[in-house]
């Protein structure tokens, strides 16, 4: 029974990653060539100059909240001593980390649609490298989560496909 509720809650972690990074991806690459196409008149209105400073200090702060949270988060794991305890703990702290990741991409997609300012590039570029790193796996979990051998095995026998 706990092999398939571990089942269950690694299959809607992943299902929601890969949603959330679906959804980013052609928002960002839209705005990206619409900004960098040259044919294309932009009859955009401006930021205030407040939005764009807001912008451009938010995303990166939540770029590194968002990695100090999952961490903390992570932390708590080593105090738990049943598995599906741990990985609950983890998929939270995932689904958490990749909202904000989701907010850090959509800010850095408005921001380079009004403003054009190169650094929204480097913010979503960014974001991408976070995506790929927090993407869970049962290696990484296992890591991150300093399990044990027989629970490594049994992270890895729920993330097979049934």
């Amino acid at each position: 029974m706990e092999t398939q509720e571990l089942r269950k809650i690694y299959h809607q972690t992943e299902r929601l990653t890969l949603i959330i990074l679906i959804i980013t991806l052609p928002i960002f690459g839209g705005v990206y060539l619409y900004h960098n196409s040259g044919s294309i008149t932009k009859d955009l209105p401006d930021l205030p100059d407040f939005f764009n400073g807001f912008l451009l200090s938010f995303c990166p702060l939540l770029l590194l909240y968002q990695d100090l949270t999952f961490r903390k988060k992570i932390k708590l794991t080593f105090g738990e001593t049943e598995l599906i305890d741990k990985v609950k703990i983890y998929c939270k702290a995932t689904t958490n980390r990749f909202l904000f990741l989701f907010l850090v991409s959509v800010g850095a997609s408005v921001g380079l649609l009004f403003d054009g300012n190169p650094f929204y590039i480097v913010l979503f570029a960014l974001a991408l490298v976070f995506f790929s790193l927090a993407k869970p796996s049962p290696d990484r979990m296992a890591r991150l989560m300093k399990l044990k051998k027989e629970d490594r095995e049994l992270l890895r026998e729920i993330a097979r496909p049934q």
